[in-house]
């Protein structure tokens, strides 16, 4: 009896370093690719809040990936089927279908959190009912756990730095890319299937486009992910700049990108590991790419620590022993989602997140600060509305920063807690950023950019500000922002003053000369 071997895409969406794929097409004679838009991955509701799961700017990425897959799938002499049901539901409908014509084996890549792993569970129990052998894999991060230097997953350190020197130390390597074949083996010569890719309109979602001040233009899929890695590492020479430019909040080319097409696999970890090192060779710049590769480091991290840990990713006290009292304040919960705080630097982080799917890593930091630390809001309020909208969502990374950043995680700083004033300051000194996203106060001179409660009121009045009106009072000001702006104000007109007196030293020295 021949053998069929049905490929089971998830979150591997690509050609290159797929080991499950150079299986498949090494194992079998006949193959079959599979991918369910699983609706309780799309359009059920998150656990908290009842948001959608995958709201259109992940979906619209997705369907662009799902569509590259399908062209490269048959560039290759295959294809995809794609179906809008659960796994269960479609691999159950394969094996009665050919059960009695093939020996079938089912593959897949691993995953570690629940409603993942319970439908790997049912896919088993399916498998073991029909006879039906199953091939799994690990695909998605940088270091495959074989290779970690600990007995088992309980064994994991809980603190960041501990799991990168250990790798270090004792020079675990990052193993090698996987290659495919050429030619791809055939669909069963009777299959007749016919699928269609669902489109944004099929889920209810009219007219979605990329706003015009996104910093993340890019469409999904392997190709667009392919042919960014080469133009930011060989074409642009971005990977020397990283370390520099990686806090920026504006600028599609300040920070990698890569991170949407990791998050379902349609660009694979070590393939960016690879071509960084090949660059470091080719291009003498030892050490470019390190913090780059130290990023894929932190997504390993939370990985295998949501390996470790299990459910208690999604409890409220996270991973501490202790129970943790939030608060569950709606308005001011929806204050926060709907970026209208009164605080710009909170506001304009989370109006470019709910336009355009994206926020930067220091946005997302502060804003998740600004919900736990200062309001002491549930945390997972929070990640489940990441969740819903957020173009690169993955649960490891999403709910592995949140944790972290809310004080239940694994940071060895249990009180880290982000002063909003100074951030803003920091990272968006001349308020560009807050401008581009809250255009009602764009007006605001620099030094109230940042705390329009604090602005005399002639300064609002000029500037078009009517708070309460037109932009919204804070729902909260915590001391030490009043002070930092202070200090700010202080410092910047102390460095006007000495800019003025070097001015007038230089004339009246210039007047008694001639």
């Amino acid at each position: 009896m021949k053998r069929l071997g049905i490929v089971w895409f998830r979150n591997n969406l690509r050609l290159h370093d797929n080991e499950l794929l150079a299986w498949a097409h090494t194992n079998n004679d006949y193959v079959n690719h599979v991918y369910c838009f699983d609706p309780r991955q799309i359009t059920d509701k998150t656990y908290k809040c009842d948001f959608v799961k995958c709201d259109k700017y992940r979906l619209k990425f997705l369907i662009e990936t799902i569509e590259n897959l399908n062209i490269s799938l048959v560039s290759h002499g295959s294809g995809l089927l794609t179906y809008r049901d659960t796994p269960e539901n479609v691999f159950k409908q394969s094996i009665q279908q050919y059960k009695d014509k093939f020996e079938i084996s089912i593959g897949f890549h691993q995953e570690v959190t629940q409603e993942e792993t319970d439908v790997e569970k049912a896919i088993r129990q399916l498998a073991r009912d029909n006879n039906v052998h199953v091939k799994e894999f690990w695909t998605t991060t940088l270091y495959h756990p074989d290779d970690l230097p600990y007995n088992n997953p309980k064994a994991f350190p809980d603190v960041f730095t501990q799991f990168r020197v250990a790798l270090e130390k004792q020079s675990v390597r990052v193993r090698s890319l996987t290659h495919i074949p050429d030619k791809f083996k055939p669909s069963p010569d009777d299959d007749n299937i016919i699928t269609s890719i669902p489109s944004l309109a099929d889920y209810g979602y009219l007219n979605v486009t990329v706003h015009s001040s996104s910093v993340f233009p890019f469409t999904g899929g392997e190709s667009s992910g392919l042919a960014h890695l080469h133009s930011y590492i060989w074409e642009k020479n971005l990977a020397k700049s990283y370390k520099q430019t990686r806090n920026s909040l504006t600028g599609c080319e300040n920070s990698t990108k890569f991170s949407p097409w990791l998050a379902n696999g349609s660009l694979s970890p070590r393939k960016i590991f690879v071509e960084l090192k090949k660059y470091e060779n080719e291009q003498s710049a030892v050490d470019a790419g390190y913090w780059i590769i130290f990023e894929l480091l932190w997504r390993d991290f939370f990985k295998f620590t949501s390996l470790k840990y299990g459910t208690r990713l999604f409890y409220g006290r996270g991973l501490r022993s202790n129970p943790y009292d939030w608060k569950h304040d709606l308005q001011q919960f929806e204050a926060w989602r709907t970026g209208t705080t009164g605080v710009p630097f909170v506001d304009a982080n989370m109006r470019e997140f709910m336009n355009t799917g994206w926020m930067s890593n220091r946005g997302r930091q502060n804003v998740a600060s600004f919900l736990t630390k200062d309001l002491s809001i549930d945390w997972r309020y929070g990640a489940v509305w990441f969740e819903s909208i957020l173009i690169d969502h993955d649960v490891c990374s999403n709910y592995g920063n949140w944790v972290y950043v809310a004080g239940v995680g694994n940071d060895p700083r249990e009180n880290r807690h982000f002063n909003m004033i100074k951030q803003a300051f920091d990272y968006d000194f001349s308020g560009e950023f807050v401008r581009a996203w809250c255009p009602e106060l764009a007006r605001l001179p620099n030094e109230y950019i940042h705390t329009p409660w604090l602005a005399p009121s002639h300064i609002l009045k000029g500037a078009g500000v009517e708070l309460g009106v037109n932009y919204p009072r804070p729902i909260i000001v915590v001391p030490q922002w009043n002070q930092q702006s202070q200090n700010r104000r202080t410092s910047s007109q102390n460095q006007q003053h000495t800019q003025q007196r070097d001015i007038n030293f230089y004339f009246k020295s210039h007047e008694k000369r001639h």
